[in-house]
């Protein structure tokens, strides 16, 4: 968790913004920078493993309240 202390950081400065503009949808962010914000989980994932292979970065749903996933959780695509 300790990996991803920036993206969540800038996750929470840039919530209010980002929840008036992007509510529902999915956002990428590395290295404390938004990336992209996408339709679905799947196309911030791809986006993701292509441009910054296994992370760390942030994938979050803007709006939803934060989920713990464990720590052998790892997106494999299809």
């Amino acid at each position: 968790m300790a990996e991803i202390t920036k993206e969540l950081a800038a996750y929470e400065q840039q919530r209010a913004e980002l929840e008036a503009k992007y509510m529902g949808k999915w956002i990428l962010i590395y290295d404390g920078k938004l990336i992209g914000v996408f339709d679905s989980i799947q196309a911030a994932a791809d986006v993701a493993v292509q441009r910054f292979g296994r992370g760390p970065y942030l994938i979050k749903q803007v709006g939803a309240p934060s989920v713990t996933l464990p720590a052998s959780f790892m997106y494999h695509p299809v």
